[in-house]
């Protein structure tokens, strides 16, 4: 027999079961997702054997079954317990085996009852019940009170579903028990399984009608939030539908015209575009007004090239997106620590950035410049910072720019215009807080094009650059999430309105110690690695790494060593592949087969004392120097000549000299003719290479001193420090860079000024070592301390 539809099957029985004849032990069939009321008609699909074997025994046994709700509906086979135990009593209406082995029967609720026992369990459930009835008794004002609102409410709710029919409206009104309106309109509202099994739980008809009240008062506001959902939703629909047929229009208007779906596609994809980057409303107003500039313009004009190209710019700039920040100062802190050694003053700012970070992300960021030598590390420190926290990290080299237009872009009437340098490189790093390096910052030039120093002025304000103007993109871009780091190597040019807005931190030279074991660490590995060699087939002894160190190099960074070890490793590399074997190791007497003879002897520059010649200290961009004074005298009338390219500084520092000397005659042992009968020549030696500055004042003084009087100074001694006309020592800068070019030169004792003690505080204990620190505080206490004689005794 073919299956046919369940609604031509049904036959509704008008009569009501006679509940005494009712058997109490009855087969039992659990329902899922739904709870079976008295007078429900519902059909069934049953699938589960123990439910088939339930059905088919009811049906046997005068079609009476117990349907009760599973606590859990995913249980495909429940236990008692997994079952609850207050459920309906249903007759099977009518039962149709389907092919694939299910049974689909119409099932009608006919009373309440609660489990006794279970008398069966294996092949199905068979339960002993208790039915439990409803007395029938006089009704109260309030109970059809309520039972009226029930009905209201029940004929509101169909018809907000657009289900009010004249049979239903009938239906309820001829319904005057409270217990069958409640189990009726509970049957026919959508509730969750354990609200209807609670309602079916309440014995009292008044109070379960209450509750159901309630729950269709929620279901009307349910259902009358749908009906507006839906109404605004058919709402936008015909919106949709009308901009759809002008957008048609539209289209075949543009096709007419020639102008294809490219030029509308491309469009569209702006629209997109700018919706996406989340710009702020300013920006995107003026974004969305350049496309519709460009929706009325011809596609291959130059025109529309310009403002393609801008729009591009506008929604590649990282509006909002951001990296999030990774603060584990902890591990920050071994991170610097493995990529960088020494530097502990500078690490120790760095951490101190990143736990304020941490403690306050919103606190606005300090603009840090590192100012040291070249090679010394000031850009690795600012990949370091990226890598610490996470961020990307993006540079930027300043050195010999003079346009302003390159930091803050050209003027959109130019053509080839384009934004500046910053918001280039926050184009290509996809985010707004990056760690940011602008290289060379001291190196800035200026011309008839502007000042590229006071265009960064702004980008560099903690207070402004959340505001920065491009003149490109003339809109405000907010640059206050990026963390911008500054290098330069020295912080005299670089401009001072500039200079006050960062916090500037000096990186000294290496020490000897240092640079070997950063050599070690970092220097050597990477060569090897660069080279194709592998660590064990080469070992470079200590004394050889000295020897690198002391007479192949003469700076205050890393690159001429790390020039010189590239260069052993290219030679092995080469042996390897003429098929050499074995290990190579590189001692201080094969050395010159690899690097050839040594190019700087910093101990035999001066073997022996001389009358006439000073060794003073220097600061150079390249870390420290020794600096020889060499005066000499002869016949003339008292003039005095300063050479080898001074600058006006060192000119003045020679006059001082001079003047002290002649004022302190007797004091130092000079004879006036001498003096009266002679001209004195300065010379500082290099004289192609211009000096200047005020640190040579006291080797100036010394070496004519020595001419004057025929002493010779002490070569193991280097001195630094400005004089005054009456004597005195006055301080200077760059103690510690000085300290180390003493180190590379092989001097014993260095005389500071008595100020610069503070200088010596910071001195690394290594060079404390090799060197004797004496301070000084006039030119009586230098005299007294640099000639030969006196030293020896």
């Amino acid at each position: 027999m073919a299956e046919t539809d369940m609604d031509d099957l049904i036959e509704v029985i008008e009569k009501e079961d006679d509940l005494e004849n009712l058997p109490q032990t009855l087969p039992m069939m659990p329902v899922r997702d739904v709870v079976v009321f008295p007078d429900m008609l519902l059909p069934l699909f049953v699938g589960r054997d123990k439910s088939i074997k339930a059905i088919e025994e009811a049906s046997a046994r005068g079609r009476y079954l117990f349907l009760s709700a599973q606590k859990d509906s995913a249980l495909e086979n429940p236990k008692a317990d997994d079952i609850y135990r207050t459920g309906t009593v249903g007759k099977v209406q009518k039962m149709l085996k389907l092919p694939d082995g299910r049974v689909k029967a119409l099932v009608q609720g006919i009373v309440k009852a609660h489990i006794v026992k279970y008398t069966k369990r294996r092949s199905f459930y068979e339960v002993k019940v208790e039915f439990l009835h409803e007395a029938d008794g006089d009704l109260g004002i309030e109970d059809e009170a309520l039972m009226r609102n029930v009905k209201e409410n029940s004929s509101r709710l169909l018809a907000l579903k657009g289900e009010f029919s004249q049979e239903a409206g009938d239906l309820l009104e001829h319904i005057d028990a409270p217990g069958k309106l409640a189990d009726l309109v509970a049957a026919n509202i959508n509730l969750k399984v354990t609200d209807a099994q609670n309602l079916m739980e309440v014995a009292d008809p008044a109070e379960r009608l209450q509750k159901v009240n309630d729950l269709l008062a929620r279901e009307i506001d349910l259902s009358a939030i749908q009906a507006k959902i839906q109404t605004n939703v058919k709402d936008e629909i015909s919106k949709n539908q009308r901009d759809y047929y002008l957008r048609e229009q539209v289209k075949a208007i543009h096709k007419e015209l020639g102008e294809g779906d490219d030029k509308i596609a491309e469009i569209e994809e702006y629209k997109k575009k700018i919706k996406k980057a989340k710009m702020p409303q300013e920006a995107e107003d003026e974004a969305l007004k350049q496309v519709r500039r460009l929706e009325q313009m011809h596609f291959d004009s130059s025109e529309a090239s310009i403002v393609k190209t801008y729009l591009d710019c506008v929604v590649e700039l990282p509006w909002n997106k951001s990296t999030k920040d990774f603060l584990d100062i902890k591990k920050s802190a071994e991170l610097l620590e493995n990529n960088h050694y020494g530097l502990s003053r500078v690490k120790e700012r760095i951490l101190e950035y990143l736990s304020v970070r941490l403690l306050n992300p919103k606190k606005k960021g300090q603009i840090l410049c590192f100012v040291g030598p070249p090679g010394v590390g000031k850009t690795s420190l600012g990949q370091a910072i990226a890598k610490a926290m996470k961020r990307k990290f993006f540079r930027v080299s300043l050195g010999g720019i003079r346009d302003e237009a390159e930091i803050r872009g050209h003027r959109r009437t130019y053509i080839g215009a384009m934004p500046g340098r910053i918001l280039q490189g926050l184009r290509q790093c996809k985010t707004n807080n990056p760690v940011f390096m602008l290289d060379e910052i001291d190196k800035l030039g200026n011309d008839f094009r502007g000042d590229p120093a006071s265009g960064l002025l702004e980008a560099l304000d903690p207070e402004q650059n959340s505001q920065f103007s491009d003149h490109y993109l003339n809109m405000p871009f907010d640059l206050s999430n990026v963390l911008f780091i500054l290098t330069a190597n020295i912080s005299d040019t670089i401009p001072s309105a500039l200079l006050d807005r960062m916090e500037v931190i000096h990186i000294s030279g290496y020490t000897i110690e240092e640079k070997e074991q950063i050599a070690r660490k970092h220097l050597l590995p990477r060569k090897l690695k660069e080279n194709g060699l592998i660590r064990r087939s080469i070992h470079i002894s200590p004394n050889a790494m000295q020897t690198i160190i002391t007479e192949y190099t003469l700076e205050a960074g890393l690159r001429g060593l790390e020039r010189n070890l590239d260069k052993i490793c290219r030679k092995i590399a080469r042996q390897i592949a003429e098929g050499k074997k074995g290990k190579f190791s590189i001692t201080r007497q094969n050395l010159s087969t690899y690097l050839g003879p040594p190019k700087f002897m910093p101990e035999l520059d001066q073997e022996e004392s001389q009358v006439g010649l000073a060794t003073g200290l220097a600061w150079t961009e390249a870390g420290g120097e020794h600096l020889y004074i060499e005066v000499a005298l002869y016949p003339g009338k008292g003039e005095l000549t300063v050479t080898g390219q001074v600058g006006d500084v060192m000119q003045e520092s020679a006059r001082a000299a001079y003047t002290y000397a002649k004022t302190n005659i007797e004091k130092l042992g000079i004879d006036e003719k001498l003096m009266e009968n002679n001209d004195v020549h300065i010379h500082v030696p290099a004289g192609a290479i211009p000096k200047d500055g005020p640190s040579a004042g006291v080797a100036m003084a010394v070496a004519m001193i020595s001419a004057f009087t025929g002493k010779p100074v002490d070569h193991r001694v280097g001195m630094t420090g400005e004089i005054s006309l009456r004597g005195r020592v006055m301080p200077v800068g760059g103690v510690k860079e000085k300290a180390l070019g003493a180190v590379r030169a092989g001097l014993k004792t260095v005389l500071v000024p008595e100020k610069n003690n503070k200088d010596l505080s910071e001195m690394p204990k290594s060079v404390k070592k090799k060197l004797k620190f004496i301070k000084v505080k006039d030119l009586d206490q230098v005299v007294d301390l640099v000639f030969e004689q006196d030293t020896n005794k």
